[in-house]
């Protein structure tokens, strides 16, 4: 599966494309709203995982809303650290308070991609 990950921590962008390209995941890196946009548009992406909070000017509600323009119904895992965001999700979307296991990472997806 193609997952697009938008996360502008470096770290924590970088372990979660590991994981995911470990349990065969291909994987797109965007440090920004802007980016994971530009993305989206060149790759189509399968799944969509995205922080809340994101690096310029766009959020990951954002993120998530416009890549659906070009990519309807596109799952999407969001994830926060903040428990002040007030929820923006689109259907088909699950909500992941950091920290989180992989295990819930590995599950959100898996529950988002069934058929």
């Amino acid at each position: 599966m193609r997952v697009l990950v938008a996360e502008d921590e470096d770290m924590i962008r970088d372990v979660i494309a590991d994981i995911l390209e470990t349990h065969g995941h291909e994987v797109m890196q965007a440090e920004s709203g802007e980016r994971a946009l530009q993305l989206c548009a060149e790759a189509a992406p399968e799944l969509l995982f995205t922080d809340i909070r994101l690096g310029g000017s766009l959020s990951g509600w954002d993120v998530a809303i416009q890549c659906r323009e070009a990519n309807p119904g596109i799952p999407v895992i969001y994830a926060t650290g903040y428990n002040q965001a007030v929820p923006r999700p689109v259907s088909g979307s699950i909500m992941l308070q950091k920290p989180f296991s992989l295990e819930r990472l590995l599950e959100a997806m898996k529950s988002l991609t069934r058929k």
